[in-house]
């Protein structure tokens, strides 16, 4: 069986690389392909697969400005030559799913999320202030189409798995398709607990709006409590004039330095609404709580008491408080591990190969049928 994965973009390892990882184990021999590939940035198991990359790679400036291209996106993601492949898995966040399967394939999608920036979270992405008015009717203009595109790229899914139960509502609304959902991978071999905790709470997140990142550093300026925030992104820079002197900026650090600081934090700070968000897994892994927004998908990852604290509104006020609960709690660190192993990457390859096992089941049962009649 010959099998193509499909996946945005690579030029990091953020929480959809770790999925395509994890697929690239169970698939070996698959080809992948990607709108851009930036070969240092990926892990070595990603690049023993041979890479098939878009004419975006060959545009100006793609490496660092790609985002601005995404009007070109959904005709590089439909320009791949799919034909010969019998199983074609996408796992999109953005253009991914629209890839063009062959008719007699089956194509599933793992979908991260409908795209953000075209749904939910485009007035965090857009807001008014920052352009003029002609930008924003340009902007509205294009968005409107690429949703249009987006909802129909949707009904060539043949099927459809969410990362989340919160994804799995998410695409049905925006797409009006049933989907199943398998929980992402983390590496909870890797992500252990050990040394000696510290005094300040963590943030490990990219620095874009929707990650609400400004309520935390707000938050404990305002508090006066030690803050570390790992990640970087375009909003970097405002975030580091809201912060005071207790909010500590290291910008992307190794998996070895975010590993050794979820051993010392006192929490994970997870201010977002999220459609999963891997980090209090991991987190929980190293026997370190969360304080998470009550909302999306940190009401499947964080056990209130147990892995964490929830607060109920996206305030500072509330957000504060919430920090005073979790230093007031006490939490077992082996039963914080338990829960995370639920997340392992066995516990994902072992539900991803039975779906597609399934699959192909229903699709052979069809075909028989077909030649019966």
């Amino acid at each position: 069986m010959r099998v193509a994965l499909v996946h945005d973009w690579l030029n990091g390892m953020r929480g959809g690389e770790k999925v395509l990882e994890q697929l690239c184990l169970l698939y070996p021999q698959a080809d992948i392909h990607t709108l851009l590939c930036e070969p240092a940035k990926i892990s070595g198991t990603i690049r023993k697969h041979q890479v098939k990359v878009s004419f975006v790679q060959r545009l100006p400036g793609s490496r660092r400005w790609y985002r601005w291209y995404l009007p070109l996106f959904p005709a590089a993601i439909e320009s791949f030559d799919l034909a010969g492949y019998d199983l074609v898995i996408s796992c999109s966040h953005c253009v991914a799913l629209g890839a063009m399967a062959p008719a007699n394939a089956l194509h599933l999608c793992y979908c991260l999320t409908p795209m953000r920036y075209a749904w939910d979270h485009f007035h965090s992405y857009f807001p008014p202030e920052r352009y003029s008015w002609p930008v924003r009717s340009m902007i509205g203009w294009w968005m409107t189409r690429l949703r249009t595109w987006d909802v129909s790229a949707a009904q060539r899914v043949g099927r459809f798995v969410g990362i989340s139960h919160f994804v799995a509502k998410r695409i049905n609304r925006h797409y009006r398709r049933e989907a199943g959902v398998i929980y992402p991978p983390a590496d909870t071999d890797y992500y252990t607990p050990g040394g000696a905790r510290g005094d300040f709470h963590l943030v490990v997140s990219a620095l874009v709006p929707y990650k609400r990142v400004d309520l935390a550093v707000t938050a404990f300026t305002e508090c006066g409590k030690p803050l570390v925030v790992i990640g970087e992104g375009p909003e970097r820079g405002r975030l580091e004039r809201l912060a005071g002197p207790t909010v500590k900026f290291l910008g992307w650090r190794s998996d070895a330095e975010v590993r050794d600081h979820y051993r010392a934090a006192r929490s994970l700070v997870f201010p977002g609404e999220e459609d999963f968000g891997i980090t209090p897994v991991e987190a929980a892994a190293c026997g370190t709580p969360t304080i998470a927004y009550m909302g999306g998908g940190a009401l499947e990852t964080v056990r209130e008491g147990i892995t964490g604290v929830l607060f109920p509104e996206q305030t500072v006020a509330c957000l504060r408080h919430a920090v005073e609960a979790c230093e007031a709690a006490r939490f077992d660190p082996a039963t914080m591990r338990e829960h995370a192993l639920g997340f392992s990457n066995e516990r994902f390859r072992g539900e991803f190969e039975a779906e597609v096992a399934a699959l192909l089941a229903a699709r052979h049962q069809a075909d028989l049928g077909k030649a019966a009649a």
